[in-house]
């Protein structure tokens, strides 16, 4: 019995023809083969599992066999791989220093790869800089990492730096039939788009994720089992989401997430997949940007269907509501109240959406409120000279009489102020007459 091998093992690139998704890095590293421009040190940078390592060994081997040589021969071996991760310090560094002084005995080149070279301590990095500025002729270094924003620019200032893109959702689902067909593996092409999401651009992800829904289906891998396996909220949950908002329907809405809370899955799943859910159904909106759209057929059809249904007005205002939810998340004091409240919000869109005036409504009811004030400004202005000419005089002189009368009587203002007159000034007042006994 012949032990097992993982299909990341397996399936391995053994020539940048085989290579998946890094179309561009292949082509460059093949012409500076064939042209003998090959740079004295390579940085290999992009996300984990997308052919970094492997692309520095199928360079190792092309470049010792260009003169015919057989490329499985031991020469082509003649590599040199550093993990930076457990030897990163600077006597690391110059047991290497001390390897490159010597020739190879076989072979034309001797190939250093230095695997996470981000790792490497300032120290480590300062000693190994002369010898990578000028190497012998015969040595090759190429460093590899995931974190470039952690490496010397006097370092990235002497290597030729290759950056290693996200490997395709299209490209990672060619890749795992074909591998599905030689294993003679009976797969969903729905499974095969759920594990390239799944992998988020990795396919040493998608291989491990690969193997263990074989393990666990036992040779035939359906949807259903995919995504008990993998714990993934599967599209038809975001559905039934979308189409009770589009009701308004809060009962079903709430029992939904309850059921996915139960679950045990983590509140922004929930909210980051709603808003990928919202995303591709305003991508189908359009027939340009279905290609946008990285679902199997079967789900293609069904995005179809429901994006008939909805407004771009509600798709915009989910999305926002969406993104702004999951940003809040991580802070908010009671999680599942703050999902169930977006949701809620979700359901009532469209009624807040249809009380909204149009632009139309909103310039009619501008033109009424200028032609009422406008109207009564004329009426103010002529109301002055309408009372001067109908009130007559009698009715006026009535109206100032009965102004300056109070409870108590009509005032006499002249009386009033020769009074207060006299009580200021007694010596002015009249002499008292006495009666004569």
């Amino acid at each position: 019995m012949q032990p097992f091998i993982v299909s990341a093992r397996k399936y391995r690139p053994k020539s940048f023809d085989d290579v998946v998704g890094q179309k561009h890095v292949a082509e460059t590293l093949m012409h500076e083969i064939t042209q003998n421009k090959l740079a004295q040190a390579f940085l290999f940078t992009g996300p984990r599992g997308v052919g970094k390592t492997t692309c520095a060994r199928i360079l190792a081997k092309v470049i010792n066999s260009q003169n015919g040589e057989n490329p499985d021969s031991d020469f082509a071996f003649n590599v040199f791989e550093l993990d930076a991760a457990s030897n990163n310090a600077v006597d690391d560094i110059r047991n290497l220093i001390d390897q490159v002084r010597i020739p190879p005995q076989v072979g034309k080149y001797k190939v250093y790869i230095i695997d996470e070279v981000h790792m490497l301590s300032t120290a480590a990095f300062n000693a190994f800089l002369k010898t990578l500025e000028e190497p012998p002729s015969y040595a090759i270094f190429i460093l590899a990492t995931t974190e470039r924003h952690k490496i010397l620019p006097t370092i990235l200032s002497r290597c030729q730096v290759f950056n290693f893109n996200r490997i395709q959702i299209k490209d990672m689902v060619e890749h795992l039939a074909q591998i599905a067909s030689k294993e003679s593996v009976e797969i969903e092409e729905a499974v095969l788009h759920l594990i390239a999401q799944k992998a988020d651009g990795g396919l040493r992800d998608a291989l491990s994720m690969f193997d263990q829904l074989i393990s666990f289906s036992g040779g035939a891998v359906t949807y259903e089992k995919a995504v008990e396996m993998l714990s993934i909220l599967d599209m038809d949950t975001f559905f039934k989401l979308t189409d009770y908002a589009i009701n308004a329907d809060v009962t079903q809405t709430l029992l939904v997430i309850n059921q996915i809370l139960n679950q045990g899955f983590d509140g922004s799943l929930i909210l980051g997949g709603f808003a990928d859910h919202i995303r591709n159904l305003m991508v189908s909106k359009s027939p340009e940007t279905n290609k946008l759209l990285d679902v199997a057929d079967i789900f293609k059809v069904k995005y179809l269907e429901q994006s008939n249904k909805l407004k771009m007005g509600f798709l915009l205002n989910a999305l926002n509501l969406l993104n702004d939810a999951d940003e809040r998340y991580k802070s908010s004091r009671n999680p599942r109240l703050h999902i169930e409240l977006t949701l809620i919000k979700l359901c009532h869109i469209n009624q807040f959406i249809s009380e909204i005036p149009t632009l139309e409504e909103v310039k009619k009811k501008l033109g009424n409120l200028t032609s009422k004030a406008t109207s009564n400004k004329t009426v103010t202005e002529k109301g002055s000279v309408i009372a001067d000419k109908i009130i007559p005089p009698s009715i006026k002189e009535d109206v100032k009489s009965k102004v300056s009368s109070t409870r108590l009587g009509v005032l006499d203002r002249d009386a009033f102020l020769k009074q207060r007159n006299l009580d200021s000034n007694p010596k002015e007042k009249a002499p008292e007459k006495r009666e004569e006994p």
